[in-house]
């Protein structure tokens, strides 16, 4: 019972040590301009996939001017 709790517990210790390493490597990095293209065009993507979704759905009334 005691050395399922010390390999639960290292195990633990070492994952959290690993995520931290990982996490400080991924903050440097710098968008550059084609991600930020790549972020925007994603989003007016999403935005239009849901105005198009409530624009159809038989419970919108639409309004012709």
């Amino acid at each position: 019972m005691g050395l399922e709790r010390l390999m639960v517990n290292l195990k633990s210790k070492i994952s959290r040590s690993l995520k931290m390493k990982i996490n400080k490597h991924y903050d440097k990095i710098e968008k550059s301009e084609s991600m930020r293209v790549e972020i925007r065009s994603r989003k007016a993507r999403k935005l239009v996939e849901q105005t198009l979704k409530i624009a159809d759905s038989p419970n919108t009334k639409t309004f012709v001017f």
